[in-house]
């Protein structure tokens, strides 16, 4: 059984827990206006401890700031109390607008609801901060944009300038929290 918990910010070194590695086969890129599929071969590894953007040290240097700044990370746990999975908020990206500013499940965990789940805790945990939208950067691949699209995120007409700057082959998408 998985229980969803709020994470204490000293616990984001159990990021090394995951295991973000997939096979993607379908990528996309933003033209015009329009995602355009295309075949890839994209071999994503598990993250490496040290070295580089997507080791694990470059992630907890990342999200150490936002969870410092009042942002909340919430971890999905098995029964043995491993990290399946985990989500991170932070709260003002922009007026009125929370950012979804990580979400990851391992690999084993995955297609069992536990991501629809941080992402249920996040938009509600936002709107109650007063949020009207949730914007969030993801992955050009087809799990990661398929998921969001399923989880009512559209295009984002305006991209944030900032996460743009960081991540331009990203798809960044907004979802409207009603």
């Amino acid at each position: 059984m998985i229980t969803i918990r709020q994470m204490d910010p000293s616990e984001v070194g159990r990021i090394a827990e995951i295991d973000r590695s997939e096979h993607v086969t379908t990528g996309y890129v933003y033209e015009d206006g329009r995602l355009r599929a295309e075949r890839v071969d994209w071999r994503v590894p598990r993250w490496p401890v040290d070295g580089g953007s997507f080791s694990v040290r470059a992630h907890i240097e990342r999200l150490t700031p936002v969870l410092d700044d009042g942002g909340v990370m919430l971890g999905a746990f098995d029964e043995g109390d491993r990290l399946a999975g985990f989500a991170v908020l932070r709260y003002r990206l922009a007026e009125r607008m929370a950012q979804l500013d990580a979400l990851f499940v391992s690999r084993a965990y995955r297609r069992q609801g536990i991501a629809t789940r941080l992402t249920s805790r996040v938009a509600r945990l936002a709107r109650a901060d007063g949020a009207t939208a949730l914007y969030v950067s993801a992955t050009p691949s087809e799990s990661a944009v398929g998921f969001y699209t399923s989880q009512g995120f559209r295009l984002a007409e305006e991209v944030n300038q900032g996460l743009y700057a960081l991540e331009p082959e990203d798809i960044h998408m907004i979802r409207l929290l009603a």
